[in-house]
């Protein structure tokens, strides 16, 4: 993101803009939610017990995703377009190599980005800007006018291309377009031409910038004069220059207003100095160099900077620092934020008097964050982006300093429930994002100066408010089967270990609250009394307490048949439903019996399919169909049954419902509704005891029938005021049909298509048969909508609100005949919520009777996470992170906690080991669940200490006298010190404990482990051994050596010594890969391959190759097509498939395929690979039969024409193989692309039965293929 300038002080915290993330090929957008510190009596801002602390008057702030899009490209560049007036939205504008540039805005209506603009320079007719060549070292590069008049793009190297922005009015799109009035607030790209920069004598740009302060734009080039290295600095050491230019878009006219020569050759990046002083800083690695129109002054950074001949002597930093490869953002108009490579934070103050910059001073900080990008948020607010570790949301403040560390615990786990246990609280940052900042001293930026120059003596305070869990680049990977602790579980409830409880024929789960009256009310004395089991026929109801008793022959509860629901009415006491029965505490105060209808002559009571509860209403769905209302009564604590009229004369029948509380003090659904206005006045004020919030709820009703109509309406009035026509063919956005202001593009779907009967036969036999509505926590959270398929496919909606422009209404066809009843109905229905679809990743599908059991349970805090879990044969944690949905399956149940340890923020669950140390490779011994791992730490030693431990190499003997004197002997270096270290997991979830280490020797570099099998030639016996490759590394005047170390592991359990070493060789070259083939060790030594036989003490070579490249891995692979005649009798590869992966791919790993269907501990014949690859990201290649591949690479090339794709990039030209212009024989078209084929399921039930009747096949085989394949590579 372009940074935005901060505001002058005294400062003012206005609207925060959003957050735009890029990660390879992902793309996201936050929102940043601040709380406001609760002040007290006298005025001031004080911490309270459920906020963090205080700074500017906020007491914690968020990140809460609002959209998320996987695109079929990796962003090379990122910017945003904006005119900076408070009614015009910002545009995102991304560019794609080789010269793809898309502009995207945001669009209420189906709340997400929406593409305004795209612009290709590719294809034939713009080959001639390559100038013969046909790879770059990078992408486009693309920067935006602070004012929003242009954007700029630096394609092929040398062509710049100017993309002018429409004028205030003005719009690409048509003048029937709906929402025109509503998209015409963002910024769009009117034109563009092309600026050849060749043509204007340069050869080498390195980076350019708009600056501000000019009537028209000007844009400022970094480029080359003349070529030179770091080899040729004596020679040619200033050789860069800045040029600016005023580009005229009216003319296509871009003359040179003014320039700068002579700046030094290791200059690489240009920031615009934001008014009153404008101008530009050139950052180079020893330097800072700060240029405008009228003035200029620089800065040196250490000793290694150069100066030209004559020049004034220039100003030197207090300390040395190094500026490659930096990142850098405005914290204000004259104060820049530096994070270095070593992970240092700097900040730079421009002095300045006017427009006339006198002096540049850098002032450090000790705070260690690696970053890949920053940008500053707002007034407040700045991002450290990082591919390496977290990446921070940090909130920043001027001023003295303050000690913002004494609450700083409670902000990793902000209190949003009250005031609970701190193990109670919500996650809302991991513990370990701060493990560089100890104290105090560290988050304030101090100047070392002299203490008289007040503009430059102060000081920034900052503290880490948000962070988003990364997973950095993968250089090696490994996979372990989970640890069984089944056998050691002892069920102590004091350790908080899990129990194990034998749970035959489950079908549902509850516990009941239980608060007693006759102590204190705090809510420390509320905790879950009983635990309610429902088996086949029975129900078993277990007391808690230290340990679970059953107590089911003591209680009033039904245990004589299974139970529908059970859960909380009328504050603390306790409802339980199979007829109805009310209890408080174990003891029965009320029970109800259901009836039919009191007209029908029978009287037999009528069974309850599912029930729902929302305190003080239960509601029942019977098992003919009908629903009853159970009302409670607070001050008798009773119920009574009413049938709603509204239903009893309905003919439609109702395949589910549910109840859902919209809880206060500001009911989110409230919002929705076309007099929303008239209800801001009225909101209810909630106290601190806990309850009023949840009398004063607004409760509704959401049926859905059989037909596929969903409703929602008010309880217990059960006046609908939303309506759905057809919510079981998951449209991607649903709207109130009664106001008749659907989205265009899903009316036009689902009322001009003409439905064959094969796909109305598809669609009545597939119905709803569960519902949930659900709104967690949070102060801008928003409801999801859940409904479950019989099919097994889970829909997932969430809610937002849209009010349509006038323009949209005025259009609206309204019948003349339309009552005022009508129109006064239309003014209280939900006219501006919408929904949009939530793509949902559930592996597995499996059909779900009509009446069957309910498989969703909403949870709050689960080990400080809430979401929902799906039960079923295959269940599923679906955990609610930043308002996204993160799916963890899981395969078994039992009564347990969910590992603190873990984050669950991910794509699957993260925990992160603190090493202090560089991981480079590690591996898995699967006997004893070890994992031994090469790491290697930094130490500093004298000169002295490093020659007497290479006293016996030969290179101490070619030692000059002067090196070794006295002074320079004590001079100390910095050295990396390698081990392996053997790592245990020691209980599920828990901590990792190193059992064991082997150290290397000094200068002894380990460069490979690997657990081999080798067969003993003496025995006859297979042994598994730790086999290490090492190196020897002193320098370029001396031989490169290596070692081969095979180490034992100890069977015994308590033993000291768990590996022994059984052999040790040393190698004329470094030993760099190592591999087991058919009981022999593969050694790679350089170019050299050895195959050696293991005889229990020696490692004997009987064979070798010497391979034309430096071996860096080994791979064992069977013949490969031996009886092709292209393949040279299996010696030689051929090529099956070819996909472009869009990453570096560092390593694959071979696992053995999980079964689909059966017991789980059946084996499958197939093998598929995983991979890693430098962007953090891990794939999946696996094998599929002959006709599920003709039938999905069939629907894959649909899908490439039916499914609208985000930026319009094509993805058939994405993973196509990319030669960069170099020879190549195209290869078989053998692999399909799934995360092509995913929208399929996001697609409308009319749209899925349609292509796939287009393909020949049916939409149930198509799932059942997907699922089949997620089961069987779902290893993570």
């Amino acid at each position: 993101m372009e940074p935005a300038a901060g505001a002058a002080r005294p400062r003012r915290l206005g609207p925060t803009p959003n957050l735009v993330v890029a990660a390879a090929n992902v793309l996201e957008v936050y929102a940043v939610r601040a709380e406001a510190a609760a002040e007290d009596e006298g005025g001031g801002s004080q911490p309270s017990s459920s906020s963090g602390a205080v700074l500017d008057g906020i007491s914690g702030a968020r990140l809460e995703l609002v959209c998320h899009y996987r695109l079929h490209g990796n962003i090379e560049s990122m910017t945003v377009l904006s005119d900076g007036a408070e009614n015009r939205r910002a545009t995102v504008a991304l560019a794609f190599k080789d010269a793809k540039i898309t502009f995207l805005e945001f669009d209420d209506a189906i709340h997400g980005l929406r593409t305004s603009s795209m612009h290709c320079f590719e294809g034939p007719e713009w080959q001639h800007l390559k100038r013969g060549r046909e790879s770059f070292a990078w992408g486009p590069l693309i920067k935006a006018d602070p004012l929003g008049r242009c954007g700029a793009a630096l394609v092929y190297g040398l062509q710049m291309v100017i993309l002018k922005a429409a004028e205030v009015g003005q719009s690409l799109a048509g003048e029937d377009e709906s929402n025109c009035a509503l998209s015409s607030t963002a910024v769009r790209i009117e034109s563009s031409y092309l600026i050849d920069l060749r043509a204007l004598d340069m050869n080498h740009v390195k980076d350019f910038a708009f600056v501000h302060g000019y009537i028209e734009p000007v844009l400022v080039i970094l480029h080359g004069q003349e070529p030179t290295w770091a080899g040729r600095i004596l020679s040619k050491h200033h050789t860069c220059m800045i040029s600016a230019f005023s580009i005229s878009m009216t003319l296509k006219q871009h003359p040179v207003i003014w320039s700068a020569a002579n700046l030094p050759h290791d200059a690489y990046q240009l920031l615009a100095v934001p008014p009153p002083i404008s101008g530009v800083l050139v950052i180079c690695a020893n330097s800072i160099h700060y240029h405008s129109q009228s003035t200029s002054c620089s800065l040196d950074l250490n000793n290694f900077s150069s100066h030209t001949d004559g020049s004034p002597e220039i100003p030197k930093s207090n300390f040395q620092v190094e500026l490659d490869a930096a990142k850098a953002t405005w914290l204000s108009n004259d104060i820049v934020m530096f994070s270095s490579k070593a992970g240092e934070m700097l900040l730079l103050t421009v002095v300045y008097d006017g427009r006339v910059v006198q002096r540049l001073d850098l002032m450090k900080s000790k705070a260690s964050v690696l970053s890949s990008a920053v940008t500053t948020i707002g007034n407040s607010f700045f991002f450290l982006g990082s591919r390496l570790g977290d990446s921070l949301l940090v909130q920043f403040s001027y001023g003295a300093s303050k000690s913002v560390l004494q609450d700083i615990p409670n902000e990793w786990s902000a209190d949003i429930e009250g005031d609970l246990p701190f193990s109670k609280r919500l996650k809302r940052i991991p513990s370990d994002v701060l493990q560089d900042v100890t104290s105090a001293e560290e988050l304030t930026f101090q100047n070392n100066i002299a203490p008289n120059n007040i503009e430059s003596a102060q000081k920034i305070s900052y503290i880490v408010r948000d962070a988003l869990i990364n997973v950095g680049p993968l250089k090696d990977f490994s996979y372990g089967l989970r640890t069984n602790a089944d056998p050691n579980a002892t069920g102590n409830a004091k350790q908080s270990n899990y129990e194990l409880v034998e749970l035959p024929s489950c079908r549902g789960i509850w516990t009941v609250y239980y608060k007693s009256y006759r102590g204190q009310t705090a809510e420390d004395n509320e905790y879950h009394a009983y635990l309610i089991i429902s088996l086949e026929n029975r129900t078993m109801v277990l007391e808690t307490g230290d340990d679970l008793g059953e107590v089911t022959e003591t209680v009033d509860y039904f245990v004589q048949a299974s139970t529908i629901a059970a859960g909380n009415l009328f504050g603390r006491r306790r409802v339980y439903g199979k007829g109805a029965r009310v209890l408080d505490g174990s003891f029965m105060t009320q029970e109800l019996n259901f009836t039919t209808h009191a007209s029908e002559s029978s009287s037999e009571p009528l069974g309850v399919a599912c029930a729902s509860i929302a305190d003080p209403y239960v509601l029942l769905m019977m098992v003919d169909g009908t629903i009853r209302l159970l009302i409670g009564d607070q001050s008798t604590c009773t119920l009574s049954v009413n049938a709603p009229s509204i239903f009893t004369s309905s003919s439609e029948r109702i395949a589910a419902c549910t109840l859902y509380r919209d809880r206060g003090p500001e009911p989110w659904l409230r919002k929705t509704r076309s007099d929303a206005w008239l209800s801001t006045g009225i909101a209810e004020t909630v106290d601190g005891n806990g309850s009023s919030s949840q009398d004063q709820s607004d409760i509704y009703c959401i049926i859905c029938y059989e037909s596929g109509k969903l409703e929602i309406f008010e309880v217990p009035s059960f006046r609908c005021v939303f309506s759905v026509e057809n919510f079981i063919s998951g449209e991607v956005l649903l709207a109130d049909a009664f106001s008749r202001l659907v989205y265009e593009d899903s009316t036009k779907e689902s009322h001009d298509c003409t439905k064959a009967s094969l796909k109305k036969e598809a669609t009545e036999s597939i119905q709803i048969v569960e519902l949930a509505m659900h709104r967690w926590s949070g102060q801008f959270s928003r409801p999801f909508l859940f409904g479950r398929l019989n099919d097994g496919t889970l829909l997932c909606y969430h809610a937002f609100c849209y009010e349509a422009s006038e323009s949209n209404v005025k259009n609206v066809p309204l019948s003349t005949q339309v009552s005022a009843d009508h129109r006064n109905a239309s003014d209280c229905r939900f006219r501006n919520l919408r929904f949009h679809r939530v793509s949902i990743n559930i592996t597995s599908r499996e059909d779900i009777p009509a009446l069957g059991r309910p498989r969703i349970t909403m949870f709050s805090n689960v080990g400080g996470y809430e979401g929902l879990f799906l039960s079923g044969t295959r269940p599923a944690w679906i955990m609610v992170c930043r308002q996204r949905l993160r799916v963890h399956p899981q395969g078994f149940l039992k009564i347990c906690q969910l590992p603190s340890g873990y984050n669950y923020d991910n794509y699957w669950p993260v925990q992160k080991v603190p090493l202090h140390a560089t991981p480079h490779q590690v591996t898995y011994y699967a006997e004893q669940s070890l994992y031994p791992l090469i790491v290697s730490f930094p130490i500093v030693r004298s000169l002295n200490q490093v020659l007497s431990s290479m006293a016996d190499q030969e290179s101490v003997n070619h030692m000059d006298n002067d090196v070794t004197s006295t002074d320079d002997l004590q001079k100390m270096h910095t050295v990396d010190e390698f081990e392996v270290r053997i790592l245990e997991l020691g209980k599920p979830g828990g901590h990792w404990e190193t059992k064991s280490t082997i150290p290397m020797q000094l200068f002894e570099n380990a460069l490979t482990v690997r657990i081999v099998t080798l067969h003993n030639t003496t025995t006859k016996e297979n042994e598994t051994l730790l086999a290490i490759g090492t190196a020897c590394i002193l320098g370029e005047d001396v031989a490169a050596r290596g070692r081969v170390l095979l180490f034992s592991f100890t069977k015994r359990e308590n033993s000291q010594n768990l590996v022994t070493e059984v052999y040790s060789k040393e190698s004329k070259g470094a030993v760099s890969a190592v591999a087991s083939l058919q009981g022999h060790l593969l050694i790679a030594s350089g170019p050299k391959i050895t195959l050696n036989k293991w005889t229990g003490a020696e490692l004997t070579a009987v064979a070798f190759y010497d391979a034309p490249l430096h071996v860096v891995s080994l791979n064992i692979i069977f013949y490969y097509a031996p009886k092709m005649v292209e393949s040279w009798k299996g010696q030689k590869l051929l090529s099956r498939a070819e996909f472009h992966v869009g990453a570096h791919i560092t390593k694959f790993l071979r696992l053995q395929m999980l079964p689909t269907q059966g017991l789980a501990s059946e084996k499958t014949n197939r093998f598929a690979l995983l991979f890693g690859n430098l962007d953090g990201g891990i794939g999946c290649i696996a094998p599929i039969d002959e006709l599920t591949f003709r039938r999905l690479q069939s629907l894959q090339r649909k899908l490439v024409d039916a499914v609208p794709h985000v930026c319009g990039l094509n993805p058939r030209s994405f993973r196509q193989f990319h030669s960069n212009g170099k020879g190549h024989r195209p290869g078989p078209d053998n692999i399909i692309d799934f995360e092509l084929l995913a929208p399929y399921e996001m697609l409308s039930l009319e749209q899925q039965l349609d292509i796939a009747q287009q393909i020949g096949t049916t939409r149930s085989q198509i799932l059942s293929n997907f699922s089949d394949v997620s089961l069987g590579t779902s290893f993570l």
